[in-house]
């Protein structure tokens, strides 16, 4: 007996976007050449690393981007303070 994972859901929206490609818009940003990426149509979430390719976006990637994240910030703010 056959058991579906759930990779395989079928959707009107993956059909679109495994046609026409995906639409992502900037959902997050991290630093002025980092960001986070959701998809208009799939809500699929994806992300730049370091090495400039475009990876999806796991609990670790999440993780790396927050610290990322307060890390350019408070950088932003000693930077505006001297």
């Amino acid at each position: 007996m056959k058991s579906k994972s759930p990779n395989q859901n079928f959707s009107l929206t993956s059909l679109y976007c495994s046609t026409f490609g995906h639409r992502f818009e900037i959902s997050n940003k991290i630093t002025n050449y980092t960001n986070e990426y959701k998809c208009k149509s799939c809500s699929q979430e994806v992300t730049k690393v370091a090495s400039g390719d475009i990876e999806l976006l796991t609990f670790k990637n999440k993780e790396i981007n927050k610290c990322l994240s307060e890390f350019f910030k408070k950088k932003l703010q000693y930077a505006s303070t001297h």
